[in-house]
């Protein structure tokens, strides 16, 4: 995969249909080797610094530990450890870091940030988070879905349910489009693409015969679905005090067993990119019980916790298609 070598990852839409494919199998082949402890270091004497300007679990878990398997270390700068954005810009922090490290991973707000690093850094970039776009989760999440289902890719179908303008959601359809996938959005109108956003998912489905459509009736939107993935309501960086009309306008959309049956498939299952307000386990499930009368939010704990639910795959291919990206690129 020498033609890979060098890129930066800051989107799906910079690559191609065969070049995902190519990563997603070569994910697979590196989970495989790591379970049979077969697996060959590719990335030995190799840096990479980890930039969090957001907290992670997955994320910055899924990079240190595919680089430690592979022979590379890696350096944490986690929310204030580092003076990027604040005393030194974007630019002026690429041009150091590219002199120091081999890639770099940022996981922060802003796409054009990320775009700025692997402009002026001159090394791979990854995108680990922004507020556009998550490319490393949709690498696993389509990694994981073929575990599950004995469909191609491209005949799968699924639904995302929520906001439909969240960096998932848009990540997810753009990554369908470029594969030729059978995607619905499920979502209120006012929480629909961007229109040009969705011009530019139309133009590349023409090409594959990918379907991305925008539904507002719930259960219209999971029909026939073999997966149905949603998210966190109210994403990080959002006010607080946006909780209650969000509440109140997607409820209808929590995935739960009603939701599940009108997919009309018994054998649907239930993804997430988690973290998920699923019960009252956490500070942030409790206040919500607490000022909305609510014990779980974009799915109940009976599907969360059901044979349905493949999330801790999900979770587990963080680390072998991130794992496939740094061999891709790096080595």
């Amino acid at each position: 995969m020498s033609h890979l070598r060098g890129r930066s990852v800051l989107s799906l839409e910079d690559f191609t249909q065969g070049e995902i494919l190519e990563l997603l199998k070569l994910g697979a082949e590196l989970k495989a080797a790591k379970r049979g402890g077969y697996e060959v270091q590719r990335l030995k004497g190799k840096t990479i610094a980890l930039i969090f300007e957001k907290d992670s679990t997955r994320t910055r878990s899924g990079f240190e530990v595919a680089a430690y398997d592979q022979g590379a270390h890696v350096t944490y700068m986690g929310p204030g450890g580092s003076h990027i954005g604040h005393k030194e810009s974007v630019k002026d922090t690429a041009r150091v870091l590219g002199r120091m490290y081999d890639a770099i991973e940022f996981r922060g707000f802003a796409q054009t940030d990320v775009e700025a690093l692997a402009q002026y850094s001159g090394v791979p970039v990854y995108n680990g988070l922004t507020d556009e776009a998550h490319p490393t989760q949709v690498f696993a999440d389509f990694m994981t879905m073929p575990e599950f289902c004995s469909k191609n890719l491209k005949d799968i179908k699924f639904a995302f349910l929520g906001e439909g303008r969240d960096n998932m959601t848009l990540s997810l359809a753009m990554g369908a489009a470029k594969l030729g996938m059978h995607m619905n959005i499920g979502s209120p109108e006012s929480l629909w693409p961007d229109p040009d956003y969705m011009a530019r998912l139309h133009r590349i489905a023409a090409q594959t015969g990918a379907q991305i459509n925008l539904e507002a009736d719930p259960k219209k939107a999971v029909a026939g679905a073999d997966f149905l993935y949603t998210d966190v309501w109210l994403s990080m960086g959002e006010a607080e005090s946006l909780w209650a009309d969000r509440i109140k306008l997607l409820l209808p959309y929590q995935v739960n067993a009603e939701l599940m049956a009108a997919t009309g498939n018994p054998a649907v299952k239930f993804m997430h990119c988690l973290p998920a307000f699923h019960n009252t386990e956490t500070s942030v499930g409790k206040d919500i019980e607490k000022r909305y009368g609510i014990s779980a939010m974009e799915v109940t704990d009976e599907v969360f916790e059901s044979e349905a639910s493949i999330i801790f795959d999900q979770a587990e291919n963080r680390m072998h298609s991130i794992k496939a990206l740094l061999v891709a690129t790096l080595a």
